[in-house]
């Protein structure tokens, strides 16, 4: 019997988790929890690279996992657990920083990205982040990461960098491959269409978060972006009402053509109606999950102390052939 792909995917505690990261990744790895060898980590140490307020880090962090949990992700069947409470995952990092081109960092668009955004705080580690994501997959020798198109530069220097490093030294690391949803893929603003719904975004009424308020979602989703127009069709030209039925077929798994079928003749506001009601009724659920998670933190600890447990007993496997591969004195003990 042939082991199952390894599955590695994660998602940086800034921001707020909204339905974009639900119905886009989140939903996506529940799915794949029975036929993958999963691990689902928190990867905290990339939300440091911009300013945060501490005190509030850990909370927030704490309801990162919670929705994973809430959302449908089973720590008994796959591994949850904290980047930071794997030190392999910088140890990694570091040997792949060693083998990897400055240049090759420059030319990251999300590094430009960001570094325009926080232009006062240009450190390091924005430059570097990539390489550590690179770590947290290969750490575990994935071979199959769920990502959205805005991060397949990162997974193809992801691959890149396994293949200089098994050029090297010889086969030590898989090439992982992109796994990319084929619904729900990218859920794009509600006020602003053109861009991808984003946790980080500082604007309340582009997104829709998985703990709004039920009546604060519907009041969102009935004042998004639409057009003049009052045909109902997913069309390039018509990037709003595109988005709106984007998020219906991905929240009732019904497919775009039947929906164009269904609202043929009716106006957009029947159609906000109809995605309101979806959303919070995909929504409300995870919420309840949530609040019992979070009602009892001790429990939730412990799930991450027994996901850090096995998540290093992995990595240390992975380590101790890294450093056998490098001529490293082998740890003892």
């Amino acid at each position: 019997m042939t082991n199952p792909p390894v599955l590695l995917s994660g998602i940086a505690p800034s921001g707020r988790l909204t339905l974009g990261n639900y119905l886009g990744a989140i939903r996506h790895w529940v799915g794949r929890q029975d036929r993958d060898d999963c691990f689902f980590p928190l990867v905290d140490l990339l939300a440091v690279t911009v300013r945060h307020d501490p005190q509030r880090f850990a909370d927030r962090c704490r309801d990162f996992v919670a929705l994973y949990l809430a959302c449908g992700i089973d720590a008994q069947r796959s591994v949850v657990f904290v980047q930071s409470h794997v030190p392999a995952h910088c140890e990694l990092a570091w040997i792949f920083e060693c083998h990897t081109p400055i240049d090759e960092l420059h030319r990251m668009t999300q590094f430009k990205d960001k570094s325009r955004r926080h232009a006062k705080n240009v450190n390091a580690g924005l430059m570097s982040y990539p390489v550590l994501m690179a770590a947290d997959i290969l750490l575990y020798k994935a071979t199959r990461v769920p990502v959205g198109e805005d991060q397949r530069q990162h997974l193809e220097l992801t691959r890149d960098i396994a293949q200089r490093f098994n050029t090297l030294y010889g086969p030590v690391f898989p090439l992982p491959d992109a796994h990319i949803a084929a619904t729900g893929a990218r859920i794009m603003s509600l006020a602003d269409p053109s861009k991808k719904m984003s946790k980080s975004d500082s604007v309340d009424a582009n997104i829709v978060t998985l703990l709004d308020e039920p009546a604060r979602i519907a009041r969102k989703i009935k004042r998004s972006v639409t057009d003049s127009e009052s045909v109902i069709r997913a069309d390039p030209t018509k990037p709003g009402v595109t988005n709106l039925l984007n998020i219906l077929a991905a929240a009732t798994d019904v497919g775009i053509a039947s929906l164009e079928d269904r609202f043929r003749g009716l106006g957009y506001g029947a159609l906000k109606t109809e995605v309101a009601d979806a959303v919070v009724a995909l929504i409300e659920p995870i919420q309840e999950r949530f609040r019992d998670i979070r009602s009892d933190p001790a429990s939730l600890d412990r799930l991450l102390a027994d996901g850090r447990a096995r998540a290093s007993e992995r990595a240390a496997r992975t380590m101790s052939e890294v450093f056998e591969t490098l001529g490293l004195i082998p740890r003892l003990g």
